[in-house]
């Protein structure tokens, strides 16, 4: 079978963009298990709560929930393991450098199949004060405003 070419988005995770400012964007591999892998492909996967650590030169991701695959028996694994990601040493040594800093965190942004892999988005991020996030909901208020009032605009 030929593996499909481009890119074909499986999962999002919006509440990212709206807790943390991303500053940083990397693409990684991900080591999965066979059922999860099908698991995956049905679109069976929550990114909401997940988070990256940096332990022993190696990037983890913790709390990506991938449901167990139906037809899996004995071979379904834990819905909630870490499952590694795939990072250059030099890469994973910068990451660890900068979730050194202050308010800093690795958060998964979102999954994808590029040509018939599993990747993963995962963005070096600051966090949000309560304050930013009134700033970003305003800002999306006047837009929605301004473009209801073009369509009434138009509409005439």
């Amino acid at each position: 079978m030929a593996r499909a070419k481009g890119i074909k988005p499986m999962a999002q995770n919006k509440k990212a963009f709206h807790d943390y400012f991303v500053e940083e964007r990397l693409e990684c591999g991900m080591e999965l298990k066979g059922t999860e892998v099908k698991s995956m492909r049905q679109g069976r996967m929550n990114l909401k709560e997940s988070y990256a650590v940096v332990k022993n030169g190696e990037v983890f991701v913790q709390g990506m929930h991938i449901s167990p695959y139906e037809q899996g028996n004995i071979f379904n694994t834990d819905p909630l393991r870490p499952k590694r990601l795939l990072l250059h040493r030099n890469q994973i040594r910068h990451l660890y450098q900068e979730v050194g800093k202050m308010g800093y965190a690795l958060v998964p942004l979102s999954v994808y199949l590029k040509d018939g892999r599993f990747k993963m988005e995962l963005g070096l991020c600051k966090g949000k004060k309560l304050h930013d996030k009134r700033e970003d909901i305003a800002e999306r208020d006047v837009k929605r405003e301004m473009q209801r009032a073009l369509r009434e605009r138009n509409r005439t």
